[in-house]
């Protein structure tokens, strides 16, 4: 066990030390600055008081940073905290000033980088309690410190902030983590039937019971029995757990024999007890009795700065279960931290499996989010092709769509005076043997082309741009390019 050290070469000053912290209660051990160094080289220690008068003790202070140091100075000396020296205390030293002096040790020690490192184990269950906020670290030592007991739990929080995640740990965190872990959704089961689901029946208790059934209780007997949602218990109901709570035994409905239970009580609810107390909605007494060990799950927006880890947690989970994930930008990480998450995790880790089912594999930018959980004014990147690319493209749009509807008059009576198909024969056309220029070719079948449809359209440019299975504005660019205007315009300008 650790204790406090206490170091001078002034007997008397070591006595009174003696004196006092035996008198607090903790244990202690007693070195001269001589034998100091070999001591705390082999004994973990939780303080050190130090006779600060001593010239040598601040290279002691100095020479083990991860240990914390109290200085016992006169009462006419000043010296400043710093660094692993976290207390000053002047003689005669004082109950209130030592014990808080104490304190301050065990936050150093506590919240010294790398103290809290956990095993393998640990992180398997914590997986899904993910994050480096204080808010989510908080939980986790909750967690550590309340599962080796059988205190009852209360977890608070809003849906989707992962109540049940932390029920689960409380209980592969504690001696009952070979029993059986039995999850009950208080909200979800009518009330007339919650009796039967939680205790059990006997045959013939009411209509239908055709054979005796265990309920939770008796299925989660030696594990951990998770309410969920008690807050929608019915009051009726709320009564009879009680009495379950205080004697430890129940009965079954139909049945007159008590059945003893050996099962921690883990509840969760998402709404605010004290305010269904005042409104005679919840019952104070069995609020008191669930609420010796309450947990606050926080929700994501209070603590957005996980969300990176998160999702690089989600998208492992989706890897593992053979489904392609997806990658975030910078830009789309930061647009989903403004996010507020009204459905917390849960709503994370639906969009995460709906983008990884939309972009399998690819890389998600803010303009592939969904519309809400984009943030900040950034334009989409819009690629920008070279002309004979697109010239050629669009000839090959026309062509194939003049080689369908050829197929389909063959197959049907011919149409009314529409746009003449382009033939094999016509493509053919111009290749004579001293050659042609290709490129000026398809530029005059693409003129003749856009003015035919014009014409029959009669210059309806909406119109003549569907004819030609193209867009409106693609339209209009090209006949700016070529020129491309009605005759009676043209006459009109002059």
């Amino acid at each position: 066990m650790k204790d406090i050290l206490l170091v001078s070469d002034n007997g008397d000053l070591i006595h009174k030390l003696e004196t006092i912290v035996s008198f607090i209660g903790e244990p202690y051990s007693s070195r001269s600055f001589a034998d100091s160094t070999a001591y705390l080289n082999d004994n973990p220690v939780d303080a050190v008081l130090v006779d600060f008068s001593v010239s040598q003790c601040k290279e002691l202070i100095r020479q083990y940073p991860q240990i914390p140091f109290i200085a016992v100075v006169n009462s006419d000396g000043t010296v400043a905290p710093e660094q692993n020296l976290v207390a000053v205390t002047t003689l005669p030293i004082t109950y209130p000033v030592l014990t808080q002096a104490i304190h301050r040790c065990q936050e150093y020690s506590r919240r010294r980088p790398g103290s809290d490192k956990p095993s393998g184990f640990k992180t398997r269950l914590f997986r899904s309690l993910v994050g480096q906020s204080n808010e989510i670290q908080m939980v986790r030592r909750l967690v550590e410190q309340v599962a080796p007991t059988d205190a009852t739990v209360l977890i608070l929080g809003e849906s989707g902030t992962g109540k049940e995640v932390i029920a689960r740990n409380v209980h592969f965190f504690s001696e009952r983590k070979d029993g059986p872990f039995i999850p009950v959704n208080c909200g979800a089961i009518p009330g007339e039937l919650l009796e039967s689901e939680l205790f059990g029946h006997e045959k013939g208790a009411f209509t239908g019971a055709i054979s005796a059934r265990k309920g939770r209780f008796e299925l989660a007997e030696g594990g951990t029995l998770f309410l969920d949602e008690i807050g929608d218990m019915p009051l009726q109901m709320q009564v009879k757990l009680l009495r379950v709570l205080q004697e430890r035994t129940f009965e079954r409905v139909g049945g007159h024999t008590p059945i003893k239970c050996n099962v921690r009580i883990v509840a969760a609810t998402h709404r605010n007890l004290e305010t269904m107390i005042k409104a005679d909605k919840f019952r104070e007494d069995l609020y008191y009795r669930l609420n010796v060990f309450p947990v606050d799950s926080p929700a994501l927006r209070e603590r957005k700065d996980d969300i990176p880890l998160l999702l690089q947690e989600l998208i492992s989970r989706i890897q593992g279960d053979g489904v392609e994930g997806v990658k975030f930008t910078e830009l789309a990480i930061a647009s989903l931290m403004e996010h507020e998450w009204a459905g917390n995790v849960r709503e994370l880790s639906n969009l995460v499996e709906r983008l990884s089912i939309l972009f399998p594999g690819q890389i998600v930018d803010i303009q592939d989010l969904p519309p809400k959980y984009q943030y900040g004014d950034v334009q989409a990147y819009q690629p920008d092709y070279p002309e004979e690319l697109l010239e050629r493209d669009a000839f090959n749009e026309l062509f194939a769509e003049s080689a369908a509807a050829e197929h389909e008059r063959q197959q049907a009576e011919p149409a009314p005076a529409d746009i003449p198909p382009l033939t094999v024969d016509e493509f053919q056309a111009p290749m004579l043997e001293e050659g042609v220029n290709l490129k000026e070719y398809l530029s005059e079948l693409e003129i003749n082309m856009i003015i035919q449809a014009l014409e029959q359209q009669d210059w309806v440019v909406a119109r003549a741009a569907d004819k030609l299975g193209m867009r409106r504005t693609t339209l209009v660019e090209k006949m700016r390019k070529y020129n491309i205007q009605r005759e009676e315009q043209c006459s009109s300008d002059n």
